[in-house]
């Protein structure tokens, strides 16, 4: 299924009734809820005036920022620690002097990919699992996610980075049992007092200067199911991400989170597939990409700026919500295409969204909606005129995996990158390919070197690499290592639809206990060693056990294989990185 179809079945949800799983007592709903009821409880989601820095606000494009390279220089530290205690853990024999840089991404697919992508997390977490997979959590360097998958990633560092377990009995069992994106439960009497807070916060918003959209409500609503915190988590911001505890102390990977720009200023609703890829992470956003190659302070966002300068007297604050911004990753509004009506339905999720909006129905409406920061700043010729950067859910160009940040010519270096795809590709709700293979074939459009050789969705298909790990670059040394892991139904019917907007707390356990035996491989014998060996192809030489290799041979990427007889016949001698490798195929 491509990927707009895989979207247009979810907006289409969007818009027909949706039924909660035994809701609470529902109030017929007026036609509007005052928003004075919301402002008698204090919140602070509106953005604020704030004196802006002596320094440049918008830099292009050219390599991370000082602030994350010094951030990943003592992530490193700690990570590489941590990889060198897990590796020694599978073999006594590898060689830790050299370590890789490894990052981890989880794709787009909404609670599906939240609840799956927390089980592979936990399955990688030696905080969470006596797995042997257990650890390489603790020696993750960045972390990405994108839709769904941001919704996972901000649950996780919007609380500070607790563990699975924790959230999933804490916040997630009640909270996806009553999900807040079912409009029967927002007017039940429980939700009508988010929904009066909420509305409250949108009128402060645009009392404040500030238009709000869709996303706003959705965002909101959202962070309710996701975020520990007074009204909801309303004070969360992405940039204070990094006044948390575990982030200073540089215990956790660099969050990033993606979306796609929609050129709406020109009436368009859909993204091109060449459509710039837009990261947001705690020290700024922006895009690599030709046509925007530039970033910006998340911590001024909101801010009005003319060729990177302030444009008046003060800078913004506070509008980088991080429910807004995971609202804007998974926003599908716009295939939508049309202005909503504004009603308080108890079956249709995007009317019952604009009837929280405090302004009559508008195009932008359909948008995640952020001043332009690079308006007049000349290398970001596709938007210089633009008000503002219309964004939508960032897989909307089939690129469902976040891999893009990691591959950028002159970007981060990152070595193995580990791909969670819990993609709906299929008819039944699995990945097939789809995904990473469009990041290759848009790579090689644009001249990216990092990106590795991608089979045909065919060959995913016939070689079975939907339904296992499988390595990419094994024979391409110059390339970032993709392991790429499938959803996998190991013991749940884990595809479930991304329209499916509430589960059971059975459900929420069962999702996750399967996205850990995604990790584990089913517990498959070697597994782990394999994956130690996988990523240590990017680090220092190999252990001299042709076991290992064994382990390897199992995992290859291309049609050529060995047997086990064959490779237990392999003459014992050291292994060279290079030569595993080209074993690896």
């Amino acid at each position: 299924m491509s990927c707009f179809l895989r979207t247009f079945a979810l907006c289409s949800a969007l818009t027909l009734s949706l039924a909660a799983p035994a809701p609470a007592p529902a109030l017929a709903p007026a036609a509007r809820i005052p928003a004075e009821v919301g402002k008698r409880i204090t919140s602070n989601y509106q953005p604020i005036d704030t004196t802006c820095p002596a320094t440049s606000l918008v830099r292009a494009a050219d390599g991370i920022s000082t602030a994350e390279q010094a951030y990943i220089t003592a992530r490193k530290a700690v990570a590489d620690k941590a990889l060198a205690a897990w590796l020694l853990k599978q073999s006594s024999a590898f060689d830790t002097s050299s370590l890789p840089t490894v990052g981890l991404t989880t794709s787009g697919g909404g609670y599906r990919s939240l609840l799956v992508g927390a089980g592979f997390y936990q399955g990688l977490d030696s905080r969470d699992t006596d797995e042997t997979t257990g650890g390489l959590v603790q020696s993750l360097t960045y972390q990405a996610g994108l839709s769904g998958g941001s919704w996972f990633l901000s649950s996780l560092a919007g609380n500070n980075w607790p563990t699975v377990s924790y959230l999933k009995a804490n916040l997630w069992e009640d909270a996806f049992d009553n999900s807040l994106l079912v409009p029967a439960n927002i007017f039940s009497i429980d939700g009508l007092t988010q929904y009066a807070v909420i509305v409250g916060e949108l009128s402060a918003k645009e009392e404040a200067g500030y238009d709000t959209t869709l996303v706003d409500p959705y965002g909101r609503l959202l962070s309710y199911q996701l975020l520990e915190g007074t009204h909801g988590g309303s004070s969360v911001r992405l940039s204070g991400l990094a006044d948390l505890g575990n982030f200073k102390s540089y215990n956790v990977p660099y969050p990033i989170i993606t979306t796609i720009g929609v050129p709406a200023a020109t009436g368009e609703c859909w993204p091109d597939l060449d459509a710039p890829i837009y990261e947001f992470h705690p020290y700024e956003y922006g895009s690599w990409d030709t046509g925007i190659a530039a970033f910006t302070d998340s911590l001024y966002m909101g801010s009005s700026l003319n060729a990177g300068v302030p444009a008046g007297d003060s800078c913004t604050a506070q509008y980088d919500n991080l429910g807004y911004i995971l609202g804007t990753s998974s926003n599908l509004f716009n295939a939508l295409c049309s202005i909503i009506d504004s009603v308080n339905s108890t079956t249709d999720l995007s009317e019952t969204l604009e009837g929280m909006i405090p302004h009559d129905s508008v195009f932008n409406d359909l948008f995640g909606i952020y001043p332009n920061p690079f308006y007049k700043f000349e290398q970001s010729s596709s938007v210089v005129n633009d008000k503002y950067l219309t964004l939508a859910d960032g897989g909307e160009t089939n690129q469902n995996n976040p891999i893009w940040p990691f591959i950028q010519n002159g970007g981060r270096s990152v070595d193995v990158l580990i791909v969670n795809d819990n993609s709906a590709d299929t008819d039944d709700n699995f990945p097939n390919g789809t995904e990473i293979l469009t990041t290759y074939q848009r790579a090689q459009e644009v001249g990216l070197t990092k990106m590795p050789y991608i089979p045909s969705v065919d060959t995913f298909v016939s070689q079975g690499l939907n339904k296992r790990a499988t390595f990419f670059g094994c024979d391409e040394p110059e390339t970032t290592l993709m392991v790429f892991v499938p959803n996998v139904d190991y013991t749940f019917a884990s595809n479930t639809a991304t329209s499916k907007l509430s589960y059971s707390a059975d459900e929420t356990n069962a999702m996750i206990a399967n996205g850990l035996q995604v990790a584990t491989q089913g517990g498959e014998e070697g597994w782990p060693l394999c994956l130690a060996c996988a990523v240590m192809s990017r680090g220092g030489d190999l252990p001299v056990d042709p076991l290992i290799v064994i382990s390897m041979a199992l995992r290859q990427s291309t049609l050529r294989r060995r047997t086990q007889r064959e490779m237990r016949n392999t003459q014992r001698k050291a292994i060279p990185a290079w030569s595993l490798r080209r074993r690896c195929k």
